[in-house]
């Protein structure tokens, strides 16, 4: 097979090419990071009703004594089931939030399509961490790299790129998790074009965290499927004249040599690296959160004295954040006026601001009447920078209280959010659902999965542990 002729036979080239041992350290550290955020995010989002009810709609039943050769764990309770299924309720539950990590190539979330269908995957084969991590760095890599390729067209034009790009980084990992060869793999990726799915129109609803799972379960079956012998155009999925460029993009807007001209130059999950959210809600707001605690803890700031507040963001996150009076707690995860008003009101954004319709209370309705958002011009952020954001306060006796960022803390791998901050973050999405002991000992098993046998093990640790 001649491996250079098409993109989906270059990435199967890579994938099956690239070992352990070619790895970078610093993958692994950020691999790490990466994993225990989506562990911690997973089994608080195992509880929300988009998972809950795709469970439901499965017809799925608990099973005390599973057949670890059959079945796999579905995270914070007692049901297991068939991979396939696993990854689709899992990888749900771990964009349940909107608290999974970001990636600024990708203009998504990287890990939570990705990660439970190789959790799954794991569940029912013997894997090493070696062969676990390897299998993620890698699926990061070709969904990121093809990110390069389509963005961001992509992401004004309407498609939720965590869900059409994620579907290409799990069937990437899956295939080098199962040890595909060249044809089997590059055939995954021509299958992962055809499952390709998410709008942005459905945001806000449970729809988007479903597309995530949709992600991982299909990434998974691409793979499955490969390696049983289906078959797919390798090679000319993406550049056909109805191929995924032409179709998802459109003539004229996507540079396909992109992803050859940067492979691991660097590697992605290096830099820019995994964002790590502090907030459990769109990370287009979270460059405007920040600057709204800020202003909370500055001893100028008064807010029964407010009359009017400003923000501005970039003009293509404010497309999907700019909901004044949201209409349910899902939705207030995407205002922009919200999080500021919640940000303003007590100094923090978490969970429990999501939570049985908190966002209807009267002194948040009263701030949300006096907010206003607005696309930052080049006179307040350099054209290229699309993360930063400013927050004005003006207040009844004239005076004005302004504050910007140009990125959100922990955005990028160049301003990372301290091992600490990702502890506690571990342990506030955790403690419902695993005992003391097991918030611990899970921690401790990513930290330290070099050296454990099997990754099928973390899975039986979070049973053992939960409350």
């Amino acid at each position: 097979m001649n491996t250079t002729d098409s993109l989906a036979n270059f990435f199967a080239e890579k994938i099956c090419n690239t070992a352990f041992d070619d790895l970078p350290k610093e993958s692994l550290h950020w691999a790490k990071m990466g994993i225990i955020d989506t562990v911690g995010v997973t089994i608080a989002g195992s509880h929300e009703p988009c998972a809950l009810l795709i469970a439901k709609a499965l017809d799925l039943q608990n099973h005390p004594s599973p057949s670890k050769q059959l079945l796999a764990s579905v995270w914070g309770g007692k049901l297991f089931c068939a991979p396939a299924d696993a990854a689709l309720i899992n990888g749900t539950a771990a964009h349940a939030l909107d608290f999974d990590d970001c990636n600024n190539t990708l203009g998504g979330h990287p890990s939570a399509p990705i990660l439970p269908a190789l959790f799954a995957l794991s569940d029912v084969n013997t894997i090493t961490p070696q062969d676990f991590l390897t299998a993620y760095i890698l699926g990061f890599e070709v969904e990121t790299k093809i990110a390069m390729c389509v963005n961001f067209h992509h992401y004004t034009k309407g498609w939720h790129p965590t869900a059409t790009l994620g579907t290409f980084g799990a069937a990437a990992a899956c295939a080098k998790l199962l040890n595909l060869d060249l044809q089997q793999t590059a055939t995954a990726l021509a299958l992962a074009a055809s499952s390709a799915a998410g709008i942005k129109a459905n945001f806000g609803t449970m729809t988007k965290p479903m597309h995530v799972g949709k992600s991982a379960k299909e990434g998974l079956m691409a793979a499955k499927l490969a390696q049983a012998g289906y078959t797919a155009n390798t090679e000319s999925v993406f550049e056909h004249h109805q191929g995924f460029f032409e179709v998802f993009n459109g003539k004229g807007f996507y540079e396909p040599t992109k992803a050859r001209e940067f492979w691991a130059k660097p590697w992605d999950i290096v830099e820019p690296g995994i964002a790590i959210k502090q907030y459990p809600c769109c990370g287009s707001t979270h460059p405007a959160v920040d600057v709204a605690i800020d202003i909370h803890n500055s001893p100028d700031f008064n807010i029964n004295n407010i009359l009017h507040i400003r923000a501005w963001i970039h003009e293509r996150r404010l497309t999907h954040t700019n909901r004044p009076f949201p209409k349910s707690e899902l939705d207030a995860k995407f205002s922009l006026q919200y999080v500021i008003a919640r940000a303003l009101l007590e100094g923090k954004v978490g969970i429990e601001h999501f939570e049985n319709n908190i966002f209807l209370k009267q002194d948040v309705q009263n701030l949300l009447s006096k907010i206003s958002v607005s696309a930052y011009n080049e006179q307040m952020f350099d054209p290229s920078n699309h993360f930063g954001a400013r927050v004005e306060i003006e207040f009844k006796n004239g005076k004005r209280l302004t504050q910007s960022v140009l990125q959100p803390h922990g955005r990028t791998s160049s301003n990372p959010l301290s091992k600490k901050q990702l502890s506690n973050k571990y342990e506030l999405c955790t403690k419902k659902y695993l005992s003391p002991s097991g918030i611990e000992l899970t921690q401790d098993w990513i930290e330290n999965m070099l050296s454990q046998k099997h990754v099928s093990s973390l899975s039986t640790l979070i049973q053992n542990h939960l409350i």
